[in-house]
């Protein structure tokens, strides 16, 4: 069994009244799939942003690669090897794929992003470019590593955001909801992708709505709601977990 690469635990998140996030344990091991479900406001994005830097903790611990990373802002917590992708594609507007990929590695330069991308750091533009080619060949996006991003489809902007999540080297990827919006033939190419990442030893761990997008792909599964973990187990289990069914999946989606 692969080691525990992030390791939660205790996490409790508070806004005045309201706890988002209720003592919450979990680990992620390395090239591991964690799905992680629940209803709307079960405290699902407000994790992620907790892991990622963006929102404070109240309480708790996590710890990467055996170090704590709560309180350090995101572009430490991003150098350090942990990356996300958001809801909503966000590409840099005005700025052809490949460079949009670049921006991705921007805590792996050794000179300022911009010189890189406006070729004063030539060595390095080089490097990282035949990198972020690399990438968007990976994702499928190979023939049109010098289109304008707005010229892309919502499903080829889904690939871009997990090619420039890749070029910033991580260990672990935080995928928030990338389904959503994708058609049949989006998320297979979508599922073989994500299998090729942790093939590389890289870790996922995925909001996700689709059960059965998710599932499948999953190697284990947090089951989230109202802040708090109800279930953790294999795909299998969860399927079956009567708390889980009565909490978010329902009869239909368990006797899928």
């Amino acid at each position: 069994m692969s080691k525990a690469i992030l390791q939660v635990r205790n996490l409790t998140k508070r806004f005045g009244g309201l706890t988002a996030v209720s003592d919450l344990a979990f680990e992620v091991r390395e090239g591991e799939i964690l799905g992680m479900i629940g209803p709307n406001g079960a405290g699902k994005s407000t994790t992620f942003n907790l892991i990622a830097g963006t929102y404070s903790a109240t309480e708790g611990e996590v710890q990467f690669s055996g170090e704590p990373v709560l309180g350090l802002p995101p572009h430490r917590i991003a150098a350090k090897g942990i990356m996300r992708t958001f809801q909503h594609n966000r590409p840099f507007g005005g700025m052809p794929v490949i460079e949009n990929v670049m921006v991705g590695a921007h805590t792996r330069f050794t000179s300022t992003l911009w010189s890189v991308v406006a070729g004063y750091s030539r060595k390095e533009e080089i490097e990282k470019r035949r990198r972020a080619e690399e990438l968007v060949d990976f994702v499928g996006l190979g023939d049109l590593r010098d289109a304008d991003v707005t010229t892309l489809s919502f499903g080829q902007g889904r690939l871009l955001e997990i090619a420039r999540a890749l070029a910033g080297e991580p260990r672990l990827i935080l995928f928030d909801e990338p389904a959503a919006g994708l058609t049949q033939d989006e998320l297979d190419r979508l599922g073989g992708i994500m299998r090729g990442i942790a093939a590389r030893g890289i870790a996922m761990l995925l909001i996700e709505h689709d059960m059965h997008f998710l599932l499948p792909l999953a190697h284990r599964v947090v089951v989230l709601n109202f802040g708090a973990k109800i279930a953790d187990g294999l795909p299998g289990e969860i399927r079956a977990d009567p708390a889980v069914m009565d909490a978010y999946l329902g009869g239909s989606h368990a006797a899928a």
